[in-house]
């Protein structure tokens, strides 16, 4: 009862790692509104490092650029151009549901 080991196989497909999007001149500076804006998603949102490719020093740097770039109100905090199409939430009818609410929710329906 001997165990068979298996080799270990390489897969056919090659790596490729993607080139970082910030170049060797390129400052990343709160000033800086061409580079930031592609770091940050269509709802204000600053992207991930697993987004970004970028590593852990550019991306606390470009950070803290969009912080203090919100701060200063170069860029806004959240993106509002788009309505949300949400319907409103029901609420969930139980024994501990209090009265007021219920009540309030049926005051204010707009149907």
């Amino acid at each position: 009862m001997g165990k068979s080991k298996k080799t270990f196989r390489r897969s056919k497909r090659s790596f490729h790692r993607r080139l970082p999007q910030i170049g060797s001149g390129d400052q990343i500076h709160y000033r800086n509104m061409s580079l930031i804006s592609r770091f940050i998603s269509e709802q204000g949102k600053i992207l991930s490092r697993r987004v970004n490719w970028l590593t852990l020093k550019q991306q606390r740097s470009i950070t803290i650029a969009i912080k203090q770039a919100r701060i200063l109100s170069l860029l806004p905090f959240r993106n509002n151009d788009k309505p949300l199409d949400k319907a409103p939430r029901k609420i969930k009818r139980n024994r501990h549901t209090p009265q007021f609410i219920l009540n309030s929710k049926r005051n204010s329906s707009p149907y």
